[in-house]
C-alpha cells in the first residue's frame, strides 16, 4: 500500500510525543517532517529520548503543506484557526486538530469521537479530536443519554495524570505538588463540558439535563478515570445490554464483567468501562489513557478511519499491569 505522508506540527510536547511513537510504528504513515519552533534544528531523539534507533528525523520551524497527505496539529488551545489561515493545506490534505479550536465543528470540522461519529469521519477531511476528560465521559454516559435514561441533573468525577496538564512546566505540575496530592479545579465549569454537551444533544434532542462535573488532579503521570452516575429505574443486567450493543462494533471500547482499575487503560488506546446498580442509581466507572485515547491515539484512530484502513493500524498497544 502507498505510503500517507504525514507531518507533526508542534511535536515536542506530551501529546506530540505520543503521536510521534504512534506514528514511527505505524505501517502506512511516512513522517515526511516534524514541526517545532522551540525545539528547531535539535533531532527528535534529544527531545524523546525513548525514540532513539527509531527515528533520524530533526524538528524543524519551517511549513510545507504541499505533498502532504495528512497533517495532525498539536498547537496549543487558540492558535489553530490562525496557523491554517496562514498555512492554507490543500482541500485533499487530511487535517486531524488536537486542540479545542473546532470542537464545535465549525468550519467543515467533524468531531471526532469514533463511537458516535464513525460514518461523518469517514467521508470527513477535516477533524476536531475530542478532549481527554470529554472522551470519558461521554463513552461512559452516551448509551444512557440516547436511551433518554437520564431525567435529572448527573454526577460526574473524573480525576487525572498530570501530563493532562501539559509539558510546559506549572506549579500544579511540579512533581512535590502532585505527589502525595490532590486537588480540584475548574469545579462545574470544565472546558470540555461544551463539547460533551454537543454530542448528548445530538444523540438525544431531548436532553437538557445539567452535568455537575468535578475535575480532579491526581497524583499519578498518565491515565483518567471517571465515575458518573444518575437515578435509574432499570435493572443492571438491562443496562449491561444497551450498553453492549451500543458499543459492539467499537474495537476500543468495551464493557466489561468485572471490576476494572485505571492501569488496564494506561498504555493503550482502550476505554473500559464497568457499570453498577446502588441505592436506585445506575454507576458507570471508564478508564483511559489520557494522552492516548484521550488525545494522540484517538487521533490516530481518526486517521484510520479517514483514510480507509482498519480502525486499529498500529494501535495494537499493551496496557501495564503493575
Amino acid at each position: 500500500m502507498k505510503k500517507i505522508k504525514t507531518a507533526i506540527i508542534g511535536a515536542a510536547g506530551y501529546t506530540g510525543g505520543e503521536l510521534l511513537r504512534l506514528l514511527v510504528y505505524h505501517p502506512v504513515c511516512e513522517l515526511v517532517y516534524v514541526h517545532s519552533n522551540s525545539q528547531k534544528g535539535k533531532k527528535v531523539t534529544e527531545v524523546h529520548p525513548d525514540l532513539i534507533g527509531d527515528t533520524e528525523l530533526l524538528f524543524t520551524d519551517k511549513v510545507e503543506t504541499k505533498g502532504i497527505d495528512a497533517v495532525f496539529l498539536g498547537l496549543p488551545h487558540g492558535e489553530t484557526k490562525g496557523f491554517l489561515e496562514n498555512h492554507p493545506f490543500s482541500p485533499n490534505t487530511l487535517i486531524i486538530d488536537l486542540s479545542t479550536d473546532f470542537r464545535d465543528e465549525s468550519n467543515g470540522f467533524v468531531y471526532g469521537l469514533p463511537e458516535v461519529n464513525k460514518s461523518k469521519i469517514q467521508n470527513a477531511k477535516k477533524i476536531a479530536n475530542p478532549g481527554c476528560f470529554a472522551t470519558g465521559i461521554q463513552l461512559a454516559l452516551a448509551p444512557a443519554i440516547q436511551k433518554s435514561w437520564v431525567r435529572n441533573t448527573i454526577q460526574v468525577s473524573g480525576i487525572t495524570g498530570s501530563t493532562g496538564a501539559g509539558k510546559k512546566l506549572a506549579e500544579t505540575s511540579h512533581f512535590s505538588y502532585r505527589t502525595g496530592n490532590m486537588s480540584v479545579y475548574k469545579l462545574f465549569t470544565h472546558q470540555h463540558l461544551k463539547e460533551i454537551k454537543q454530542t448528548f444533544g445530538q444523540l438525544n434532542p431531548e436532553f437538557k439535563q445539567d452535568l455537575l462535573f468535578v475535575p480532579y488532579r491526581g497524583n499519578f503521570s498518565r491515565g483518567i478515570w471517571i465515575t458518573a452516575y444518575f437515578p435509574f429505574e432499570g435493572d443492571l443486567d438491562e443496562a449491561l445490554k444497551v450498553y453492549k450493543d451500543f458499543y459492539q462494533d467499537a474495537p476500543f471500547t468495551h464493557v466489561s464483567d468485572q471490576d476494572i482499575d485505571m492501569k488496564q487503560a494506561v498504555n493503550t488506546n482502550k476505554c473500559i468501562l464497568y457499570l453498577q446498580k446502588e441505592n436506585g442509581q445506575l454507576v458507570i466507572y471508564a478508564a483511559i489513557d489520557n494522552l492516548l485515547k484521550g488525545a494522540s491515539g484517538q487521533a490516530v484512530q481518526n486517521f484510520n478511519i479517514a483514510f480507509g484502513l482498519e480502525e486499529t493500524t498500529g494501535l495494537n498497544l499493551k496496557s501495564i499491569a503493575f
